[in-house]
């Protein structure tokens, strides 16, 4: 494997805008300056996180484990301090957190909470208002033909 290229975090801190976004996350130094528009939390949480060490943010999200390998696919270099092999991920090369585990992965389901009223909901919406209108009124109109008489 070819050395890789190593960067200062002072060079990485240049990098922090929304057309040259570069962070660090466990030593690997990320461009992912073509990934702001596909990241599914939106390209401002990159971009604030930009030109700075990530790797508590993105410990802290907790993300899947392909959003893990994208790792691999923006990285640009590693930090300077950090040596970095293809099962390693840290300063003086502790484990990845990145290894396929054989635990159980969590799964998660949605409930959908569909409050949509019946039909008939917004019939009575419509009618109860106008109907107690009408009595109202009726009622004036024949108290006042009442007093007339």
């Amino acid at each position: 494997m070819a050395p890789q290229k190593v960067f200062t975090l002072s060079q990485v801190a240049q990098h922090k805008s929304k057309t040259d976004c570069w962070f660090v996350v466990h030593g690997r130094v990320l461009n992912v300056s073509k990934f702001l528009e596909e990241h599914p939390g939106g390209d401002d949480v990159l971009v604030e996180s930009g030109g700075k060490d990530a790797t508590k943010d993105f410990e802290a999200i907790g993300h899947s484990k392909a959003a893990q390998n994208l790792l691999l696919k923006y990285q640009v270099g590693v930090l300077q301090g950090y040596n970095i092999q293809d099962g390693g991920g840290g300063k003086d090369d502790p484990p990845s957190p990145y290894k396929a585990t054989k635990g159980k992965e969590m799964s998660a389901f949605v409930i959908k909470d569909d409050t949509t009223p019946p039909k008939f909901a917004a019939l009575l919406e419509f009618f109860v208002p106008l109907l107690v209108a009408c009595f109202f009124f009726g009622y004036r109109y024949l108290s006042r033909a009442a007093n007339l008489l």
